[in-house]
């Protein structure tokens, strides 16, 4: 089935990359400038695609970007350290981002001729994320189906939303997928901080799964402590 991925840079979208290119399915990455924090992301993206030979579309939504006010991803309000299941976090939703994505996704595999969109949206973004949801994606799906009925017949892929970042993390394993050649941090700079939500959750992915991380990150211990702290709220 020629998929196109969404690809944002990160561990979880690279590492799908280069799960759906390893089935030789993928046909292209998609990726999102909406005028979030950094583009630093966007460079993993292109070089992955580089990496699996394939093209690479790169949207330019920072004007609906500009629109989408009030997170910490768009707005100058400071990124909050901790773990996803601290209430804090949900300061880092951009509202519709996903759908408004998936969208623009869903068009670009109908007038490419692909069969599947694939998104790595996971289990541990449920909490804070609606748009990651199954109730979400599942609709979403039937909604894009009826948009392009008659015209193209295009699929909605989410192997991982009923499953975890530590499973993205051994699957992705499973393919070479080169975990260094991937940014995480909402921060944006030299290495990844270690402290944000997204740090966070990546460290004790690698730890849930028992594969060693490549990652530097500037504070490397937190994680530990925002685990802890989570676990008892």
């Amino acid at each position: 089935m020629k998929t196109l991925v969404i690809c944002s840079g990160g561990l979880d979208s690279v590492s799908l990359a280069h799960m759906i290119a390893d089935q030789q399915t993928l046909t292209r990455l998609v990726s999102f400038d909406y005028g979030q924090r950094h583009r630093k992301e966007l460079d993993f993206a292109a070089r992955c695609a580089a990496r699996l030979n394939v093209p690479h579309h790169v949207i330019d939504m920072r004007n609906i970007g500009a629109a989408l006010t009030g997170s910490a991803l768009t707005d100058d309000i400071d990124v909050p350290d901790g773990h996803y299941a601290e209430e804090t976090m949900k300061i880092t939703v951009v509202p519709n981002r996903n759908a408004i994505m998936l969208t623009i996704a869903y068009g670009i595999a109908a007038a490419n001729g692909d069969e599947a969109v694939a998104t790595a949206v996971h289990g541990g973004d449920h909490f804070i994320y609606p748009d990651c949801r199954p109730a979400f994606t599942e609709s979403f799906d039937t909604m894009q189906r009826a948009a392009l009925d008659g015209y193209a017949d295009v699929r909605l892929s989410t192997p991982f939303v009923h499953r975890s970042k530590a499973d993205i993390v051994t699957e992705g394993a499973k393919v070479d997928t080169p975990f260094a050649d991937t940014w995480s941090c909402y921060k944006g700079g030299q290495h990844h901080c270690g402290r944000c939500g997204t740090c966070v959750e990546r460290r004790e992915a690698f730890d849930l799964a028992g594969i060693a991380d490549p990652t530097t990150y500037e504070d490397p211990d937190f994680w530990k402590a925002a685990v802890k702290a989570a676990e008892a709220r």
